[in-house]
């Protein structure tokens, strides 16, 4: 947001934002409601959302761009990245590791294109690499760091936890590193945690996250760029894929089945 607002005020226009929580009635009245007041264009996050809004923003002749996701078949041009193939990237090293045993905490995934797709890549590689998906251990939740640790719990306390916990967002993963400790569980001598995004918190959590890097900074600069020139009618590639790079860090490591074999016990009762 903070790239994109800066190359759109180098370029005279002024950046009106308008959170959902990812909630599609709510997106919609926002959209309405921006569009009544005159706005020149809108960027959307995600490609969930439904065609009656499209319809509508392009009877209104309204330019949209799409951040965070890239998808050459869908109806509005995008400046992002393939989620899929990055969560794919992730998961492959994950089990060439020799990690079986996978669990996964996930936003929602009913609503959210680019979730959804991190839980589909890990569920492809699995298949791939000859095991059942169905036995990965998920739970969806809410963004936040309090919620990922909630789902720690839930994941841990399954007949057979497994050797790592994936995270679709690095905040996710701060929460359940947060209750790893809180629970006795070394990271990542115990099980892993990874992340996905690298945003700052994961550089300075104890141990690190492993997670996949995604050039914020200059997907909002494109963005504001092919928006604008969206606006004017400069002919532009208003679809345009941003690279992705896996980042290794200290909560991942090769499975220790030793977990396995303690009896961790915590009370959930107790604050």
């Amino acid at each position: 947001l903070q790239a994109f607002q800066d190359e759109l005020h180098k370029q005279g226009y002024t950046l009106l934002v308008a959170s959902s929580s990812y909630d599609p009635k709510i997106e919609e009245e926002q959209i309405r409601t921006l569009i009544s007041r005159g706005v020149d264009g809108l960027l959307l996050i995600g490609h969930d959302r439904s065609p009656e809004i499209i319809d509508y923003m392009k009877t209104q002749n309204i330019p949209a761009l799409v951040a965070w996701a890239y998808d050459t078949e869908a109806r509005l041009p995008s400046v992002g990245f393939d989620n899929f193939a990055a969560m794919s990237n992730l998961t492959r090293y994950i089990v060439n590791l020799g990690h079986r045993k996978l669990g996964m905490i996930s936003s929602w995934t009913h609503t959210n294109d680019r979730a959804r797709a991190r839980v589909m890549a890990v569920r492809h590689v699995m298949s791939v690499e000859g095991m059942n998906p169905d036995d990965l251990v998920l739970i969806e939740t809410d963004y936040g760091i309090k919620t990922g640790s909630e789902a720690f719990d839930k994941i841990i306390d399954t007949l057979q936890p497994p050797s790592v916990v994936i995270c679709g967002n690095d905040v996710l993963a701060v929460g359940a590193l947060r209750q790893a400790r809180t629970r006795g569980i070394e990271i990542p001598s115990d099980i892993s945690i990874t992340g996905f995004d690298d945003i700052e918190i994961a550089q300075i959590t104890t141990p690190e996250i492993t997670t996949m890097h995604v050039s914020h900074r200059q997907m909002g600069k494109e963005a504001a760029d092919t928006l604008i020139n969206i606006i004017k009618g400069i002919p532009t590639n208003s679809t345009t894929e941003l690279a992705t790079k896996l980042i290794i860090r200290a909560s991942l490591a090769s499975p220790n089945k030793s977990f396995f074999k303690k009896n961790t016990y915590y009370d959930n009762s107790i604050d």
